[in-house]
């Protein structure tokens, strides 16, 4: 009679491998686990045919614009108070 191979369950599969990945890559078994989770969820995302295209790039840079002019705008306004106006130069 031949010797019978020993049937590994799923679940021990996955302890196993995040194991050999956690001591590869030093990452936490847990953390890894998720990481695999998220790919899964989304990986079908990469291959969709047509997916979303790129943004383009000047209406990203228009919204950057935008944004940094609000940030000033929004700086100003705190520079006005004198409690901030230390802060913002570094004192108490």
């Amino acid at each position: 009679m031949g010797v019978k191979r020993k049937q590994h369950g799923a679940q021990f599969k996955a302890q196993v491998a995040m194991a050999e990945l956690s001591a590869e890559y030093g990452g936490h078994p847990t953390m890894i686990s998720t990481w695999k989770q998220e790919l899964v969820k989304r990986a079908g995302e990469l291959f969709e045919r047509g997916a979303k295209t790129a943004a383009d790039p000047q209406q990203t840079i228009d919204r950057l614009h935008q944004k940094i002019g609000q940030l000033q705008v929004e700086q100003n306004v705190l520079a006005g108070q004198p409690a901030i106006a230390r802060l913002l130069k570094g004192g108490r």
